[in-house]
């Protein structure tokens, strides 16, 4: 798989989106609205048949929170991040559970530790902490409450 021609189409298909060159890969910036459909695109599309895993980084200062998605397609040989910048104060992004079952667990995790809600997920619910724990331990400005 060619680098540059999955950019390209995926940058005709989505003109809003932004592509940066990553020291590892390549990465698109997307917007929250169109990160389904862009995911959608890239699996069905362009190969990208598997989700290596998802993460969140919080930027307190910029009153962010930035989800990352790492992509390969296999074997197509070829892997691509995808980043979307969310409301520090409601993160909201669409599940990727459809697209790929493992999306399952791992936006569990960034729900219980960084508080993101992913819309239409089956069993979104804390998964390290428990029930009652307070609060997202990821999260910069996070502070254990001692008794």
């Amino acid at each position: 798989m060619k680098t540059d021609n999955f950019i390209q189409e995926i940058q005709r298909l989505f003109p809003d989106l932004e592509v940066r060159e990553g020291v590892d890969m390549p990465a698109l910036v997307v917007p929250a609205d169109q990160l389904a459909a862009v995911m959608t695109t890239l699996k069905e599309q362009q190969g990208f048949n598997f989700l290596a895993d998802l993460t969140a980084v919080d930027f307190p200062e910029d009153a962010r929170i930035e989800m990352v998605y790492h992509l390969m397609s296999v074997p197509g040989m070829a892997e691509l991040r995808v980043k979307v910048n969310l409301d520090r104060r409601q993160p909201e992004v669409p599940s990727l559970t459809t697209l790929w079952p493992a999306a399952d667990v791992q936006e569990r995790e960034a729900f219980d530790l960084m508080g993101v809600q992913f819309r239409g997920h089956p069993n979104l619910k804390r998964i390290l902490c428990p029930d009652d724990f307070e609060g997202h331990p990821l999260r910069k400005d996070f502070q254990f409450k001692t008794d």
